[in-house]
């Protein structure tokens, strides 16, 4: 098995009862990583890399503020990386870019083979939503690629994705998106929010999913829906943080047992950031504690004084900039091996906990290519 249309490996899903969780990295470290939990759990994955990961892998520190030539730079350098990880699998995988906020980086994704493109038009109203996405959509089936769109407005703040205020999507419109753009799944705001404070009372409305599904099934298609902002964010995860000097306020996350919930009603992909992020600064604060010395010297002693200047950062990739060239080039050094295996085994942990709760685990014979 190898590198896969993503659709492929949400239509196994579907037909087979389960969900695939999409784990969003920034490097390929941890996108070697999500694929090795995979093969030593028989699970089909999904890697994604959000937009301003693409700045981060074309060396700009301040990624945020990163050129069009950066990010191509980054995208190119992330596949060039990453493509051979998953050409050699054992298990399907796909690459796909999660909140693409521009056609230019969709298509520049689509030519350097990545195998899905999210194009995220959720801010516009729905005739633009769904010709934006009709775009890249004609542009990216030409290559065999996937594409995600989202209906609806999901609030919190990742990077630059979400916005202050959610709009819930209308299910009875699902169908009519999916036939004006051409897209292959759909993202539902129904509930869940970006980033580490979701809300101690967060409450998923399955109803709109349940609603959704089945507006499918009446016209006689059901095609595979996604549930973006889903992670945990594990209550013993934060305090393990905030014990080793993080100061994490207000996090919480989607409970597990919602999500599950929803899986039968079409959610095929779930997304997962935060998690991801909390399980490496996790390992990196525990690192620190334990290895007194790393604070002190080289290269580890500017990685302990970003995160003593910034105990509430979450992002890996603000926390790492002192490795910031072994991480983009894939290649350690003496100094930075520690931190970038630390790295590897929380994506690891992180991503294998879950793809089991989502019932991925030994499916992998499940996807058709």
């Amino acid at each position: 098995m190898a590198q896969v249309p993503m659709i492929n490996i949400l239509e196994a899903a579907l037909r087979h009862g389960y969900a695939v969780g999409a784990f969003n990295v920034h490097t390929p470290h941890e996108a070697a990583a999500v694929i090795r939990i995979h093969e030593q759990l028989r699970a089909p994955a999904i890697i994604q890399l959000i937009q301003p990961s693409a700045g981060f892998m074309g060396g700009r520190e301040d990624f945020m503020n990163a050129t069009s030539g950066e990010m191509r730079c980054g995208i190119s350098r992330f596949c060039r990386l990453v493509r051979p990880m998953m050409e050699q699998a054992s298990i399907p995988v796909a690459l796909n870019l999660d909140h693409g906020n521009d056609p230019e980086t969709a298509k520049i994704c689509v030519d350097n083979g990545f195998s899905a493109v999210m194009i995220d038009g959720s801010h516009l109203s729905f005739e633009e939503n769904a010709a934006l996405t009709k775009q890249i959509s004609d542009y990216a089936h030409r290559k065999g690629v996937t594409v995600e769109a989202e209906l609806g407005v999901l609030a919190g703040r990742e990077d630059h994705t979400g916005q202050s205020r959610e709009i819930y999507t209308d299910p009875s419109r699902v169908c009519e998106f999916f036939e004006t753009s051409g897209a292959d799944c759909l993202a539902l705001s129904y509930g869940t929010l970006h980033g580490p404070a979701k809300g101690g009372s967060l409450k998923i409305r399955k109803e709109i999913a349940i609603a959704a599904f089945e507006n499918m099934r009446f016209n006689g298609k059901i095609r595979p829906l996604v549930s973006h902002g889903s992670s945990l964010v594990r209550p013993d995860i934060i305090s393990e943080i905030n014990a080793r000097g993080g100061n994490l306020q207000n996090a919480s996350g989607v409970p597990l047992a919602q999500l599950l919930e929803v899986i039968p009603y079409g959610i095929a992909k779930i997304n997962i950031g935060t998690d991801i992020r909390l399980s490496i600064l996790r390992s990196l604060r525990e690192y620190f504690d334990l290895t007194p010395k790393a604070r002190t010297s080289g290269i580890t002693a500017s990685v302990w004084e970003r995160m003593c200047l910034e105990p509430g950062c979450i992002d890996e990739r603000r926390l790492l900039a002192p490795i910031q060239q072994a991480l983009i080039e894939y290649r350690d050094t003496e100094e930075s091996r520690p931190l970038t295996a630390l790295v590897e085994q929380a994506v690891g942990e992180t991503a294998g906990e879950l793809l089991v709760h989502f019932g991925q685990a030994g499916m992998a014979g499940t996807v058709i290519f």
